[in-house]
């Protein structure tokens, strides 16, 4: 599903990604680990196709990201879902408007895209709260929205950069508990994270980072 091969991404002088080479395959679940600075950031964004690589080559599906893009990549990119750690979610819409967002840019029907936000709503566990503001949202719920967004044009790959970094222990497990249901649904997700609460007792295959390096 997404392949590395002697991957490094430079900004400038620095080397935020070194000679990586990686496989993750399809339906897995992955954790990427390390401290800050240490390129898990940079490497979902290269994977997710919005940087691209200073050397190597990334394969998504059997695809190349060297040798596609314009409208080609943003079609790929449709396939991966982001989940950022500070949610980015459109202030002046509501939860529904947040979520359908995503299917309207694609130039969906309307009825498609009320029928299918209706129901990631509800898998997530907010259908009551679809004519809410994300100001009016705890930061669990907010980042189920977040989730939901990602998830309403059923992408092959769901990516989470720190998905758990603002949120307290209780609702961390739930969230971890809705990525996992994800999974089950055959979706291969990978979570960048420094928390050592989240690896300390999983049994998910983890990927170390040091200084754009892989350790383990």
């Amino acid at each position: 599903m997404i392949q590395l091969f002697h991957v490094s991404k430079t900004f400038g002088p620095t080397a935020a990604l070194k000679d990586i080479d990686l496989r993750i395959r399809t339906g897995e679940f992955v954790f990427v680990t390390g401290p800050s600075g240490a390129g898990k950031t940079t490497l979902l964004r290269l994977i997710f196709g919005a940087e691209p690589p200073t050397e190597g080559q990334i394969l998504i599906n059997g695809i190349n990201l060297a040798r596609i893009g314009g409208t080609k990549l943003d079609l790929l990119r449709r396939k991966i879902g982001f989940v950022f750690q500070d949610f980015k979610l459109l202030s002046r819409r509501t939860v529904f408007q947040n979520v359908a967002l995503a299917l309207e840019v694609t130039g969906e029907k309307g009825s498609v895209v009320r029928k299918k936000t209706h129901q990631m709503l509800r898998a997530v566990g907010l259908a009551p709260k679809e004519e809410a503001y994300p100001i009016e949202l705890s930061g669990g719920e907010q980042q189920r929205v977040a989730i939901a967004r990602a998830m309403i044009n059923d992408p092959l790959i769901l990516l989470a950069d720190e998905p758990t970094g603002n949120l307290d222990p209780d609702i961390t497990r739930e969230i971890m508990v809705l990525f996992r249901s994800i999974n089950l649904r055959g979706t291969t997700v990978v979570i960048a994270t420094h928390s050592r609460e989240l690896l300390r007792d999983t049994d998910q295959r983890t990927i170390v980072l040091h200084r754009g390096k892989v350790l383990e």
